[in-house]
This record gives C-alpha cells, structure tokens and sequence, in this order.
C-alpha cells in the first residue's frame, strides 16, 4: 500500500508536533513534513512531491489566502485541506474559491482530520453540510443573510484583518508589499462597502465577527 506524504503548514510549533504525531500514528501515511511560514511553505511544495497540504490560514505576513492562490497557481492539482481556528462561516466560502479542496476547523476530532485528508488525497472535496449550502447560495448569488464582509473581495477581506489586528496603512503596505497609496484605497472601499465610519468601528466588527488574529 503507497503511504501518503503530507506537508503540515502551520506558524504555531506546537499544532505541527501535534499533527506531525496525529498523523504519522495513521498507517497509511508515511512521510509528514512541516513549514511554519509563507516562504517554507511555498520552498517546501515547491521541492516535495506532497500528496496533500494541510494549511493554516493564520500565518504570519502574507496571508494563508495568498499562500493558498499561488500554491494552486503553481500546482492545480495538488490538494490543499485548509485547517483553521476560524469558523467555517467566517473563511469556508473564500477559501473554496481560493482553490482549497476542503475546510475543517481545529476543533473537528482527529479521525475527521484523517478522514478529509484521505478524501482529498483521492481527489474529493471535504465540506461540512452547512458549508456546501453556502456556497450553493453564493454561487446563486443569494446574499441573504450574508454579513457585511462578505461583499469585499479577498484583498479588501485581508486588509480589514491587518486594520484589526492594530497595524498601520503602513505596516500593511509592507506586509503585503503595496503602496500606502494603495492600502489606504483599499481602507475607503472597505469602510464605503460595510457601511463603517472609522478604524474603530471596524475594529469592533472584526472583533465581533471573530476576524482578527492578534498574532499576525
């Protein structure tokens, strides 16, 4: 029987350990790799010949979106199962279209874990019941009952996230290697589109919608 090669891409050492064990226990996996940031990620996919990778979405710097588009840019058909502490309602949808061929969240039991993987490793798609009526709807276009980020696209979507999490137009010109010219139209577009005023209303809403990530 061919063990599956799987590349663990995550930023916290302690959530790769722990899948690194989960996951070499399982007897129809063989090699686990790790990456821990944007850069490893895309050396390591790029030099392996991994079956599947399983992505965080939190990752320092670029954000695990970017990480995930260019992935499947380079490599369409490499499977990529995204793991994240975001509820599905929160990044499911915008990670589907981003080219991830699942979504599970860090609370799902390992055997789900082993299951997903085992699914895309075959060439399926893992999603969660209420996940695949959502995006029926957006694919429909039903926006009903949509929150108010839904309406921005992904740059727009990881602009408010770095705005969250306290960093300046600044420092996230510099994250995402843009223009302060340009992150501070992406601001004025994403104010206009959710209807917020200012930096901290929008700081409320992420932090209410559970968007941000204090550590990115």
């Amino acid at each position: 029987m061919r063990r599956l090669r799987i590349l663990v891409a995550d930023d916290h050492p302690v959530v790769r350990g722990g899948l690194r064990q989960l996951l070499s226990e399982a007897p129809d996996v063989g090699d686990v790799g790790e990456a821990a940031d944007p850069q490893q990620i895309l050396d390591a996919a790029r030099t392996g010949t991994w079956d599947v990778i399983v992505l965080d979405l939190g990752l320092p710097g670029r954000g695990g979106l970017d990480v995930l588009r260019i992935l499947k840019d380079e490599q369409p058909g490499r499977p990529v199962l995204v793991l994240s502490m975001h509820a599905e309602d929160q990044y499911a949808i915008r990670a589907l279209r981003a080219g991830a061929a699942g979504y599970l969240t860090k609370e799902a039991a390992p055997d789900k874990l082993l299951e997903a993987i085992r699914k895309v490793a075959a060439g399926g798609r893992h999603v969660s019941p209420a996940v695949a009526e959502q995006l029926a709807g957006a694919i429909g276009g039903d926006a009903t009952g949509a929150p108010l980020h839904a309406a921005l696209s992904d740059r727009e979507f990881e602009v408010l996230r770095l705005i969250a999490s306290g960093k300046t137009v600044g420092d996230i010109a510099g994250v995402l290697s843009l223009s302060v010219k340009t992150v501070s139209s992406y601001r004025a577009r994403i104010l206009d589109k959710m209807g917020l005023r200012n930096n901290a209303e929008l700081m409320k809403y992420a932090m209410e919608h559970r968007l941000v990530d204090l550590d990115l």
